[in-house]
C-alpha cells in the first residue's frame, strides 16, 4: 500500500499540479525562517481517521499515513499529521523548505483526493537604515542620493516624505529596486521627515526620519517703518524692522538713497533722527549658503525742523515751487496733503531732480525753506568710441561715456588684467602686445551694466612700390619665369594655372614656358590686406635664346617710415 501511494504521489507531480488545487488552499503559504506553517485541507473532520494520506516535498517523501505513520527522517520531530483531514503542520522552517508541496487522500468512503500548493519562507525584515543621514543642499541647485538598506529577504520598498508616499517624476528617481531614492533640483518641501519602509510577506520596518538641510530664500522681503509717517519731526526715533523668508536666517544690511550704510540686522533705530538722514531707506538681505540675496523696495521719508511741523491754522497761504531743468513740477507726478504742508511724488523721474521751495505766508510774516531733490538714476545711453585697427606707434584713445547720477565708476580690462579706471583710455604709441580684447565694466551705485567687449588689433602698415621693373621688364618666349616674395604671402595671377606653381614655404612664384600672352601685371597680396604690391611683366617673341633671369623682392613687416631696400 505504501509503494502504491508513492506511485500516486509522484504521478501527482508529473501531472502539473504545482499550484495551488484541489483540496489545498490556491494561494502560495508564506512563512518566516524558523517559524511554522500549516497546510490545512479543505475536508471535513470525519469522526474516523482517513484511509490513508501521502504528504510529498517535490519528489521527496514527506510522511505517508496508512495503518501506521512512515516519516522520512529528516521531518522526524518536525510535523505533525491531522489524519482526520490531512491537514499538516511543518516547524523549525529553514529557506530550503521554500517549494511545491502535494498530497494525495485516500477517504474511508469516495474516491482519491489530489491537492497541491506552494510554500515560500522569508527572512524577516530587520536592521532599515538610511544613508546619508543628512545633507547641506541649496534650493534648486543641489541634487541627493539616498540608500535604504535592510536584513531580511524578498524585500520591497517604499519611501515616505511626512507620511506621504514618495512617486516618480522628472526630479524624483527610484532606482536599485527602490532601495535608492535620488532627487534632483531640490525644494525646501523635498526637506523630509524622510522614512524609508521595507516590508515583505512576513514582516515590515521603518528606518529611523532623516530630514535633509535644505538652504533657500532669500525672499518675500519686505521693510516696515515704525511710526508709519510720511515726515517726522527733528528729534524723533524710529525705528525700521527688515524681514525675509530664509534658511539659514539671511544677514541684513541697510541702505540710504541707494548708499550702503554700516548698520547691519533685521532692525535699523535711527535715535534723535535729524533732517540730514531724510530720504530713501532700503533693506538688502543675503543668505550665506545659497549665495543670494533681494533688497527691499525703498521707503522714503523726510526729517522737518519745529518751523515746518508747527500748527499752521493761522498760516494763509502755502506754495510750492521747484526750480529744476524742467523748469515746474508736473501736476500728474505729485499729490499734495496735511494742508499742502506735504508734497509727495508718485513716480521719481530723474527730471524731478533740483532744488524745491515750500512759501509758507500769512499776514504778518512769511518764511520760504528749500530742499535739494537729487535723483539717482542710470547708468544710460551708455556708448564706446575708439578705432578697432591701429598701426604701431600710433596712440591709442577708448572713451566709454554715459548718463548716470551719481557719477558711473569704470574699470577696463585688456585680455582680463585690469589696466585703467577711468571713462578714458589712452596709450601715446601702440604695441603688438596691445592687441586683444579690452572689457569695460560700468556700474554707477549698486546698478551695473552688462560688460562689453571692443576687440583691437595692432599691426604694421609697409609702403610698397606700385611696381617693380624686371631688366626693363623684357622676357623671352619660352622662358621660366620666377618670382619671389615674402613668405607667407598670397599670389594672383592669371588664369594659366596649369603652368604656375608656388612655393607656400618662400612664396615664390613660379610661371614655365611663358608666351607673348603672359605679359601683364602681377600681383601679390598679404594675408594682412595692408599689404600689396604688383610689377609688370613684359614678354617678348623676336630674341633668338631664350635666358632665364630671377628677381626677388621680399616684403618685411616694418614700422612706416623706413625706406624699402633693393634686392
Amino acid at each position: 500500500m505504501a509503494m502504491f501511494l508513492l506511485l500516486l504521489v509522484i504521478s501527482v507531480a508529473f501531472t502539473g499540479l504545482t499550484e495551488g488545487s484541489g483540496v489545498l488552499p490556491d494561494v502560495p503559504l508564506n512563512a518566516a525562517v524558523g517559524g511554522s506553517v500549516m497546510f490545512n485541507t479543505t475536508l471535513t473532520p470525519t469522526e474516523t481517521p482517513l484511509h490513508s494520506v501521502a504528504w510529498s516535498f517535490g519528489f521527496k517523501n514527506i510522511i505517508t499515513f496508512t495503518t501506521v505513520n512512515t516519516t522520512s527522517l529528516e521531518y522526524e520531530g518536525r510535523i505533525t499529521l491531522f489524519t482526520s483531514t490531512g491537514s499538516l503542520e511543518l516547524r523549525s522552517l529553514t529557506l530550503t523548505d521554500s517549494g511545491d508541496y502535494s498530497i494525495v487522500i485516500t477517504p474511508t468512503v469516495g474516491g482519491v483526493q489530489f491537492g497541491s500548493t506552494t510554500l515560500k519562507i522569508h527572512v524577516p525584515v530587520s536592521n532599515v537604515t538610511v544613508t546619508p543621514k543628512s545633507a547641506d543642499l541649496v534650493e534648486f541647485n543641489s541634487s541627493v542620493s539616498l540608500s535604504c538598506s535592510s536584513s531580511g529577504s524578498s524585500l520591497s520598498f517604499l519611501w515616505l516624505n511626512s507620511s506621504s508616499e514618495v512617486t516618480e517624476s522628472d526630479r524624483v528617481q527610484l532606482t536599485d529596486g527602490g532601495s535608492t531614492l535620488t532627487i534632483v533640483n531640490v525644494t525646501r518641501y523635498d526637506q523630509g521627515p524622510l522614512e524609508c519602509h521595507v516590508f515583505n510577506p512576513i514582516s515590515n520596518g521603518t528606518s529611523e526620519p532623516v530630514n535633509l538641510s535644505i538652504s533657500f530664500g532669500p525672499e518675500n522681503i519686505n521693510l516696515t517703518v515704525s511710526p508709519s509717517e510720511a515726515h517726522f519731526e527733528e528729534g524723533s526715533n524710529i525705528s525700521l524692522i527688515c524681514s525675509a523668508v530664509s534658511r539659514p536666517p539671511a544677514l541684513f544690511y541697510w541702505f540710504l538713497n541707494g548708499v550702503l550704510l554700516s548698520d547691519t540686522g533685521p532692525e535699523l533705530r535711527l535715535m534723535n533722527i535729524q533732517m540730514s538722514q531724510s530720504g530713501n531707506y532700503s533693506c538688502q538681505a543675503f543668505n550665506d549658503k545659497t549665495l543670494r540675496y533681494q533688497t527691499s523696495e525703498p521707503s522714503a521719508f523726510f526729517v522737518l525742523n519745529e518751523f515746518k511741523l508747527r500748527d499752521f491754522e493761522d498760516v494763509a497761504l502755502i506754495e510750492w515751487r521747484v526750480k529744476h531743468e524742467a523748469d515746474g513740477i508736473r501736476d500728474d507726478n505729485f499729490i499734495l496733503y496735511d494742508n499742502n504742508t506735504v508734497l509727495s511724488f508718485l513716480t521719481l523721474n530723474k527730471t524731478d531732480s533740483g532744488e524745491y521751495f515750500c512759501k509758507i505766508s500769512n499776514p504778518v510774516s512769511n518764511d520760504e525753506p528749500s530742499y535739494r531733490l537729487v535723483v539717482k538714476y542710470g547708468p544710460e545711453n551708455v556708448q564706446i568710441t575708439g578705432q578697432s585697427e591701429i598701426d604701431v606707434k600710433d596712440n591709442i584713445k577708448m572713451i566709454c561715456s554715459s548718463e548716470s547720477v551719481p557719477s558711473a565708476t569704470y574699470t577696463w580690462m585688456l585680455n582680463g588684467t585690469v589696466i585703467n579706471y577711468s571713462a578714458e583710455f589712452f596709450k601715446d604709441e601702440a604695441e603688438l602686445s596691445d592687441s586683444g580684447n579690452y572689457t569695460w565694466f560700468l556700474a554707477s551705485g549698486a546698478v551695473e551694466v552688462q560688460p562689453s567687449i571692443h576687440p583691437v588689433v595692432v599691426g604694421n602698415t609697409v609702403t610698397l612700390s606700385p611696381s617693380v621693373t624686371l631688366n626693363s621688364g623684357n622676357w623671352a618666349v619660352g622662358a621660366s619665369l620666377i618670382l619671389a616674395w615674402a613668405a607667407g604671402e598670397q599670389v594672383v595671377f592669371p588664369s594659366h594655372r596649369d603652368r604656375a606653381s608656388v612655393n607656400v614655404l618662400t612664396g615664390a612664384l613660379t610661371l614655365s614656358s611663358v608666351t607673348v600672352a603672359d605679359s601683364g601685371v602681377y600681383v601679390v597680396q598679404s594675408s594682412d590686406t595692408r599689404l600689396r604690391a604688383n610689377t609688370s611683366i613684359t614678354v617678348h617673341g623676336n630674341v633668338e635664346y631664350p635666358n632665364l633671369q630671377t628677381f626677388t623682392k621680399r616684403l618685411t613687416k616694418r614700422p612706416v617710415g623706413c625706406t624699402e631696400q633693393s634686392p
